[in-house]
């Protein structure tokens, strides 16, 4: 165990805490590395003021710091708890990544069941956004996990599940750390089952219902589809299903630590070069699409985000909206959604379409009933103008989505005003009324919610 007063900061850079976009640097009075739920106890008990909590700091808008606080660094805790191959459970400390976790079952034929499209985050922060990916059926995190343990305002460790403390365990799952600090996190696994993808063009309208066909079959494990400037009108859905064909790519995991010049000659290409929607639509899609491929699950949840990264952020940064839409919405919110775009001249890579169904477990949930799940990935520059450009369309799109019914995601940018996070996520209430009566002096906090709750 770590002594919380024997962590010192070493020089002026380990007070800023910093995320993926180079946007929103926050300033913390101390970084503290637990490397066990006692160290966490311990830090909180002796903190005076407001304590943050941060994983890989993939977060956009300050919600893994609160300024000139206590910032706890969770990635010393990336220990195994204990496996259970079995029963197809594991339980680790909260500061693991997807990556080492998949390198510890993939030997068993297990699969994580739901997580992210690429394998840098941690567990406890995919849990404390309650994340998605595009898993087809599953919806958010929160239906594979089975238990957390907790370290509340007050330093006590408790365990929380279904049956136990049920009122925390659906708070802290998409809580952001408000209501404690998420330790260890037990986990239902999956079969890493051989997948075959499928790439086809589907009229926008007719795409809930070709989705239906695509829901009611079991064999399938994956699956989006992709909308691309400037019209974004016209879904290439992407599905892979279970199949019994060889593999045409060798590795059940992809290797680390891969350097990918060629995506980010891409992305600089998509978004710098006149008539880019055209190398989109004619040259790159084809390249990355047109090929057969049939993998093991774990290999394509193994990508790595650093296909995605840029070779600088210094001028121009990247970055992620996204908008839950119920399914009856669909075509209406996409329509307008490629209007706005193109009005602010959005410098959009693409929107990439998922689905969840209703999230009946979490507290905040994103998904109050069944929904289809736009993520935006964007260029934007990193100069003040810049993101206040970026935030007056942000709050159009908000509008946009609340008018359809729908509710944007947290992990982002902080540009929706408190009347818009207040109709987006009525249950914020209910969640205050217990944050207050576990953590009375707001001792557990970050950018985020010192601005909303």
């Amino acid at each position: 165990m770590v002594a919380f007063d024997a962590i010192r900061p070493v020089s002026a850079a380990t007070f800023l805490v910093r995320n993926v976009t180079g946007l929103y640097t926050v300033e913390v009075a101390r970084i503290f590395q637990p490397v066990d739920a006692q160290d966490v106890a311990e830090a909180i008990r002796g903190w005076p003021g407001k304590i943050a909590i941060g994983g890989g700091r993939y977060s956009m808008g300050g919600q893994t710091a609160i300024r000139l606080g206590l910032h706890i660094d969770m990635r010393s805790m990336n220990q195994l708890v204990w496996f259970k191959p079995e029963s197809r459970c594991v339980r680790v400390q909260a500061g693991v990544r997807w990556r080492d976790l998949q390198s510890l079952i993939d030997s068993h034929d297990l699969a994580v069941k739901t997580m992210q499209s690429y394998s840098n985050f941690t567990v406890g922060g995919s849990v404390s956004v309650n994340v998605h990916g595009r898993y087809v059926g599953n919806g958010p995190i929160c239906n594979s996990v089975r238990a957390l343990q907790l370290v509340l305002a007050d330093g006590s460790i408790l365990e929380a599940s279904r049956a136990q403390n049920t009122e925390l365990f659906r708070a802290a799952i998409g809580g952001y750390g408000a209501i404690g600090v998420i330790t260890e996190v037990e986990l239902e696994l999956a079969a890493n089952v051989r997948m075959e993808r499928t790439v086809q063009e589907v009229p926008l309208e007719r795409y809930p219902e070709y989705f239906k066909a695509i829901l009611s079959d079991k064999a399938n494990i994956l699956h989006n589809a992709d909308l691309i400037p400037p019209l974004f009108n016209a879904p290439l859905a992407i599905t892979w299903k279970t199949t019994s064909k060889p593999p045409t790519e060798s590795g059940r995991l992809l290797p680390q630590g891969l350097t990918y010049p060629t995506e980010q000659n891409v992305i600089w290409a998509l978004t710098e070069l006149p008539f880019a929607e055209n190398l989109q639509k004619d040259v790159v899609r084809p390249m990355r699409l047109s090929k057969p491929a049939v993998v093991w699950r774990n290999r394509e949840a193994s990508r790595d985000v650093a296909e995605l990264e840029p070779r600088t952020r210094r001028f121009s940064t990247y970055a992620l909206q996204e908008y839950f839409i119920p399914v009856r919405h669909f075509a209406s919110f996409v329509k307008s959604l490629g209007s706005v775009l193109r009005q602010h001249n959005v410098e959009a890579l693409n929107v990439s379409i998922r689905h969840a169904p209703a999230d009946t477990l979490s507290m905040l949930p994103w998904a109050k009933e069944e929904v289809f799940c736009f993520v935006l990935y964007y260029k934007q520059r990193t100069t003040t103008t810049a993101m206040e450009r970026v935030g007056r369309w942000t709050r159009e799109l908000i509008e946009l989505t609340l008018a359809n019914e729908g509710r944007y995601y947290l992990p982002y940018q902080l540009h929706a005003t408190q009347s818009q996070f207040d109709r987006a996520y009525p249950e914020a209430g209910s969640f205050r009324l217990l944050k207050k009566s576990i953590d009375p002096a707001n001792k557990l906090s970050n950018a985020m919610w010192d601005t909303y709750l």
